[in-house]
């Protein structure tokens, strides 16, 4: 199924062997990624070859790492659907404005596509138990998977999560522990036991193959527009995965021939009560400072640091994008706008992407004239 030839170092560019169990790089300590032998997958696959392919992220599967069909594990995830949002651009005077629901994947979220690569590829490394720091919807992917895959799963959440997130991991069989404070306070606590009981850590950025499923977004998209990218991505940004992997599906895909050098402007948009990464990009600096006293509605957005706050950064400023913060107000007035008048119930970090594109709309940063996708990383549902 893979082309997988090895893992990366995102930062000093060590190589590591693909075939054994990894976290981050021993020599830096930052986030590995999956690379592949393109060259070869351009020589005996092209995107023609889509049309026949199942409709999932596996439609993918030679830029993906999972090598024997059998560890797949699948709940019939990605391949969501990109929505022209007629009465919103009508609102803002704009023809070409999209909403990619990813709260139509198995368990509600995003977090599905990059869960179930993580969970396929630790169970063909030999793992039988994962354990988990999640503010809601990655710890509900988790234990989804892991529960199909025959796997014992531990989820730490902060205890001031919402209720539905608790009992969904709960329904799954994973053991849940509720942890005082911010998701920060769960990866210590979930480093501490991975070490204790030999657990593996799917952390976001912790391994290398969460990004691959996430990068799936990225391909879904330049399928959907005829392989010619959108002027601009407005994504929600905790840890930031979602659009590390897009950047990354850009890269592959110009080297596999698929779209050439345009990409699109990328903006990542946080909550006022935790906004690190605008932080750090009006600043103008490589990392982000860590947030103190983190607070927003948005559980997915309440991240204070990002471990691939590097690669974040790097991606908006080689696509000439931009990072801004919106208000727990304004995010949770537009995910109702989204609701009322798209009949899309949005995750309240879908509803801050509508308040961003308002925001630089006003400003003048964008054109109602340009083609722009907001990205909804989740249902609504799991927040009332």
């Amino acid at each position: 199924m893979s082309a997988l030839t090895h893992l990366e170092c995102s930062f000093c560019k060590k190589e590591y062997e693909a075939d054994e169990l990894h976290t981050l790089c021993p020599a830096c300590g930052k986030p590995l990624l999956a690379r592949y032998d393109l060259k070869r997958v351009r020589e005996e696959w092209s995107r023609e070859d889509l049309a026949v392919r199942v409709a999932s992220l596996w439609r993918y599967q030679e830029v993906l790492p999972i090598r024997n069909e059998e560890n797949a594990i699948s709940l019939g995830e990605g391949h969501t659907p990109l929505l022209r949002a007629e009465r919103l651009g009508r609102k803002l005077k704009m023809r070409n404005l999209f909403i990619k629901d990813e709260g139509l994947n198995p368990t509600g979220s995003f977090k599905a596509r990059g869960l179930c690569m993580a969970i396929s590829r630790a169970k063909e490394l030999g793992v039988s138990e994962v354990v988990i720091p999640s503010a809601g919807n990655a710890a509900g992917a988790m234990a989804a998977y892991a529960a199909k895959a025959g796997m014992k799963a531990h989820v730490f959440m902060p205890q001031d999560v919402p209720l539905p997130f608790r009992l969904e991991c709960e329904a799954y069989g994973a053991q849940v522990m509720l942890v005082p404070g911010l998701i920060t306070d769960c990866g210590q606590q979930a480093r501490q036991a991975a070490a204790r009981h030999g657990w593996f850590n799917v952390s976001t950025l912790k391994e290398p193959y969460r990004l691959e499923g996430k990068k799936t977004m990225g391909y879904e998209l330049a399928e959907a527009f005829d392989w010619q990218l959108p002027d601009v991505i407005i994504y929600p940004t905790g840890g930031g995965t979602g659009l590390i992997g897009m950047w990354k599906a850009f890269a592959e895909m110009e080297a596999l021939g698929w779209i050439g050098k345009d990409r699109p402007r990328m903006v990542v948009v946080q909550a006022q009560g935790c906004a690190p990464i605008p932080r750090a990009f009006e600043a103008r600096e490589e990392f982000a400072t860590p947030w103190e006293n983190a607070a927003t509605v948005a559980a997915g957005l309440r991240v204070p640091v990002a471990v691939g706050d590097f690669l974040i950064l790097r991606a908006v400023r080689e696509s000439n994008g931009t990072a801004l913060a919106v208000s727990d107000d304004a995010l949770v007035a537009a995910q109702k706008r989204m609701a009322s008048r798209e009949g899309i119930f949005a995750c309240p970090e879908g509803g801050a992407t509508l308040a961003a594109l308002e925001t630089l709309l006003a400003k003048g940063w964008l054109m109602p004239d340009e083609t722009v996708v907001l990205f909804n990383t989740g249902s609504g549902l799991k927040y009332t």
